[in-house]
């Protein structure tokens, strides 16, 4: 009698299309470990190769018995079979407790399936892990070179439902080639070494591969960490050349200070007053990198100041900080180069009615500084250019953005480098922003 599935199906039809056992996708992403250690395609060829030369059906499996690749050379009978739900369940365990038995032996394994075929497994071994097993075989033997030793997995499984209950099923079995013992032993070696060679041949060159991107990566961090290093020193140059001797120029800025305080000269007085401020901010000795925002954000004020003298009414300013941000850790000297910017590139082109707006606030982790004017912005493929330090002005590199944004990535990580806004139109202006994180401890630098 036969099963409800050869009832439901014609058995004429599935044997004769021989339809391949198609891997699934759902499938494919669960054999990560064999398939991301070599290339499948290259096992396919091989499977197909050489399954085509000995006459023999093969496939490869993973560790629960599950196809990796795509059958090849299996005959009509077990297309059929595996064409069953349940048989092909019993199919897969056989297929796993062959893999299981030859990782045990550590060697090839030949054995009875549990329709009564000669199989054998060769175990994928890789550094000690099992990665699945080579199935080939789907013959019978001669029957004087029945081995006694051969395994029998027939009886891991309840008879009911036999396949052998069905005439048609009976015929394909009938139709199985058979091979000698020696023959499929010598096969069974022989794919084992293959196998075996493929996979260690793919994982070396993967840890090569994984080893150079590595390199590369410590190349790039080198590289970046030289760079930034120069930039420092240049800037740790530039603050030498102005302590010719400090104390000689700060006494020389108070005894003109107290002069224009003798003389009612009050707005000199700040001048100077501010002036000298600034070189004591640019001179100073602290051996830490950072200053508190409010430190800062008063040096830049002075900056911003002194210009306002040299050009008039051709600008205005304005700066808003919050009280609770002002001890924020800041790198010292990052914000003057980005208002320096404002200045060279939007105020300075124009004869009046130019802005610069320092405003400070926070978020959940950051205290946020946008540094923004009114000028005519920039260019999209300009501002990759200054951020890469390779923009030019008048046959010189700009670099101080560049700067600020390698020291910036180098104390708080790649996600807090500069950012750059602009819809590079006239008097739309450009926004650039810094961000310091609430929570950095600069003890360590």
């Amino acid at each position: 009698m036969k099963s409800d599935f050869l009832e439901r199906t014609s058995l004429g039809d599935l044997a004769t299309s021989q339809p391949r056992l198609e891997i699934g996708e759902a499938q494919i992403a669960e054999r990560k470990r064999l398939a991301s250690l070599t290339s499948v395609d290259m096992l396919q060829k091989v499977q197909d190769n050489f399954s085509a030369a000995v006459g023999v059906a093969m496939v490869i499996v993973d560790p629960q018995g599950e196809p990796v690749t795509n059958p090849s050379g299996f005959s009509r009978f077990c297309h059929t079979i595996r064409n069953h739900p349940k048989w092909r369940d019993r199919c897969y365990h056989c297929d796993a407790v062959g893999g299981r038995t030859a990782l045990s032996s550590g060697g090839p394994s030949i054995y009875k399936c549990h329709c009564g075929l000669v199989d054998f497994a060769a175990p994928i071994i890789m550094r000690g892990e099992y990665l699945g097993a080579v199935i080939c075989g789907q013959v019978t033997l001669p029957p004087s070179d029945v081995k006694p030793e051969l395994q029998d997995l027939s009886g891991l499984f309840p008879t009911e439902e036999s396949w052998r209950q069905n005439p048609e099923l009976l015929a394909l079995y009938n139709e199985t080639g058979q091979i000698t013992y020696e023959r499929l032993r010598s096969a069974a070696y022989s794919l084992y070494y293959i196998a075996s060679y493929i996979v260690e041949e793919s994982y070396s060159s993967s840890v090569n591969e994984e080893l150079y991107a590595k390199n590369l990566r410590l190349m790039e961090e080198s590289k970046r960490r030289a760079e930034l290093e120069r930039s420092l020193r240049e800037a740790e140059l530039q603050a030498l050349s102005y302590q010719v001797n400090p104390h000689f120029l700060f006494n020389v800025l108070n005894t003109i200070g107290r002069l224009a305080l003798m003389e009612g000269a009050e707005e000199t007085e700040t001048t100077v007053h501010a002036f000298a401020d600034m070189m004591r901010y640019v001179l100073k000795k602290s051996g830490s990198q950072f200053v508190p925002l409010s430190t800062e954000l008063e040096h830049v004020q002075n900056y911003l100041y002194l210009l306002r003298i040299r050009l008039g009414d051709r600008f205005t300013f304005h700066i808003d900080i919050p009280e609770d941000l002002g001890g924020t850790a800041c790198p010292f000297m990052v914000l003057q180069p980005i208002v320096e910017n404002c200045i060279n590139y939007a105020i300075e082109p124009r004869e009046s009615g130019g802005l610069v707006d320092i405003i400070a606030y926070r978020d959940d982790r950051d205290a946020i500084i946008d540094i923004v004017d009114n000028g005519e912005g920039i260019a999209s493929d300009r501002k990759q250019a200054v951020l890469a330090g390779v923009a030019d002005r008048d046959g010189r590199k700009s670099i101080g953005l560049y700067n600020v944004d390698s020291r910036l990535r180098h104390y708080f990580g790649s996600d807090h480098g500069l950012e750059i806004v602009s819809p590079f139109r006239e008097g739309r202006g450009t926004l650039v922003r810094i961000r310091l994180p609430l929570d950095f401890d600069d003890a360590a630098f």
